[in-house]
């Protein structure tokens, strides 16, 4: 496997590869592996030619600089993981490669638009901001290719999706299943942050899904119950502060009252301080 630190790198192993018909895939990250990212390194490497991991902390995407600084890292044991699952690049930069400083102020940024406004953006304010444009700069660098993301970060798809189209970028974004615990559990990085008390709390937040989505499944069409059945769950645990709960049009990700179609359930909360999010597909009545 092959380690690249620079853009023109990257860009240079991606067109040689691309000029003799390989097709690429891409992983974005911010590292810390775990099974769900495992998943991810699986299914660019059985799809593509040329498989690509990026593994980057991306400090735009962080609001709360303490979030930034606890996030975890540990870049050898993600390459280590990266290697063994077959992994051709692993592009890992320096915050100055991906961000180089310019002559006056700021750099220019993707603005995610109303989708990035709600839910996970309202709760983060200029989250979705600093995703789209690391995202950008990513799909820039590599140029036509497969990403590929977890839908544990729906909205985060979400955005990238409607930037993708609106910025005719020659990529096909590529959702896979969220990888869960046995208790059900979204894998997330930040779970390792948890005390046990909190870990043992946060499958909390798949059970009010689940409870959701029996609803839904019994022929529940209104989201304000669903959203009452996870507040109510999520509420009644001690560790568990409520951050929101909501039911969205799948398409749009717009919060809907009514169900008429493909609908998903989100949810997100702090044990202590973590925040975790997660969401389920509602099932058909």
């Amino acid at each position: 496997m092959e380690v690249i630190r620079t853009v023109a790198g990257l860009r240079a192993a991606c067109d040689t590869v691309r000029a003799g018909g390989t097709t690429v895939g891409l992983v974005p990250t911010m590292g810390a592996f775990h099974d769900g990212h495992v998943s991810l390194l699986k299914r660019a490497r059985a799809e593509a030619g040329l498989a690509i991991v990026s593994i980057f902390v991306n400090p735009t995407q962080f609001g709360d600089p303490t979030d930034l600084s606890a996030y975890p890292r540990d870049e050898q044991h993600d390459l280590d993981i990266a290697e063994r699952m077959g992994v051709d690049v692993a592009f890992a930069p320096r915050v100055e490669e991906m961000y180089p400083p310019g002559p006056v102020g700021p750099g220019i940024t993707v603005d995610p638009g109303e989708l990035g406004e709600r839910l996970e953006g309202a709760s983060r304010p200029g989250h979705f901001r600093g995703v789209a444009t690391v995202v950008a700069k990513l799909f820039h660098a590599v140029g036509p290719c497969r990403a590929y993301f977890g839908e544990k970060d729906a909205q985060q798809i979400a955005v990238i999706r409607r930037m993708v189209h609106d910025l005719f970028l020659p990529v096909e974004v590529a959702p896979c299943p969220t990888v869960r615990e046995p208790d059900g559990l979204a894998m997330s990085s930040r779970n390792r942050r948890l005390t046990p008390e909190q870990r043992s709390a946060a499958g909390c937040l798949f059970l009010a899904l689940a409870e959701a989505a029996e609803l839904a499944k019994g022929g529940e069409r209104e989201a304000a119950r669903l959203v009452a059945v996870m507040a109510r769950e999520i509420g009644a645990t001690p560790q568990a502060r409520l951050d929101y709960a909501a039911v969205v049009d799948e398409e749009t990700f717009t919060e809907v009252r009514t169900i008429e179609g493909p609908a998903r359930a989100l949810v997100a909360a702090r044990f202590g301080e973590v925040r975790l999010i997660d969401n389920l597909l509602l099932p058909p009545p």
